[in-house]
């Protein structure tokens, strides 16, 4: 089984390329494209403890980059959406994402509506710094207590 676990893990960190695979993987899985990043950090804190901090703020940037590349399609796109109807819904989550205003971002790091929610900041047309600040911030947390969580689970 620790073998097993080990290869799997060697797969995923790609240690042969390190921090550029993390930085790849999670710049790719902060886009609308559905990756997660996270086994790729544990992967590479898993065989090299000693890149637990770099694996942290490499996979943060990376992320915090790809979100802002979301940010800035949901600007290139607010006249296709214009086109849509508005729904009930989608008039009350607006409402509650211009109110929170670039603070919305700090939920950039959730599945599922993390990305989108970049794209929709970029078409509301709230401020690109502070949402990309706020991003960085949810995004650290995130890889932080991921994966310390991770190692504490697995060892490391």
């Amino acid at each position: 089984m620790d073998a097993w676990l080990e290869s799997l893990l060697t797969l995923l960190a790609l240690p042969q390329f390190g921090l550029s695979t993390v930085f790849v993987v999670s710049f790719i899985s902060a886009t609308l494209l559905p990756l997660g990043s996270e086994p790729v950090v544990f992967g590479l804190v898993q065989l090299s403890p000693h890149l637990f901090w770099p694996a942290i703020g490499v996979a943060t940037v990376g992320n915090t980059l790809g979100g802002m590349v979301t940010w800035a399609m949901g600007f290139a796109s607010h006249q296709v959406v214009d086109k849509y109807s508005h729904s009930h819904h989608h008039l009350r989550a607006l409402e509650w994402l211009q109110r929170l205003g670039p603070k919305a971002c700090l939920l950039a790091w959730l599945p599922i509506v993390g990305d989108p929610l970049c794209a929709v900041a970029g078409w509301l047309k709230l401020p690109f710094w502070p949402c990309a600040a706020y991003m960085a911030i949810g995004k650290l947390a995130r890889y932080t207590l991921m994966t310390a969580a991770l190692m504490g689970l697995f060892g490391g």
